[in-house]
């Protein structure tokens, strides 16, 4: 007798692709970190600084002109960014400048675009 999944019915090749998403389902605080980075590249004000910060190293008031936004606002924004690693800082004399954590960040804005702006 065929193997049948027990809720829809399907196949035992259906078996076989659940047995092989499970086996190669990442841990549950992977998902959890996964779905934390997801939240924070989920504001427009964090994508339009981290689309920014593609062209390379900016200061605080680079930034704020660039969005037209006020330097606290940018601040703020900027302080979510580095607690969850998406850019680092360099301290040049006094000023602070920020840029894209490594280039995985660039990847991914440039996939996600290229994905949204897909015909289908």
């Amino acid at each position: 007798m065929e193997n049948k999944c027990p809720n829809c019915g399907g196949s035992e090749e259906h078996l076989n692709r659940i047995y092989e998403a499970k086996k190669n389902f990442p841990k549950d605080e992977h998902i959890q970190s996964l779905s934390d980075f997801y939240k924070v590249m989920g504001d427009q004000t964090r994508l339009k600084l981290l689309m920014t910060l593609e062209a390379g190293r900016l200061c605080v008031s680079d930034l704020s002109c660039a969005l037209n936004m006020s330097l606290s606002a940018i601040s703020h924004q900027l302080k979510v960014l580095r607690t969850a690693k998406l850019v680092k800082t360099t301290k040049i004399g006094k000023e602070v400048y920020y840029e894209l954590d490594d280039e995985h960040i660039k990847d991914i804005l440039e996939k996600g675009l290229e994905h949204i702006k897909e015909e289908h």
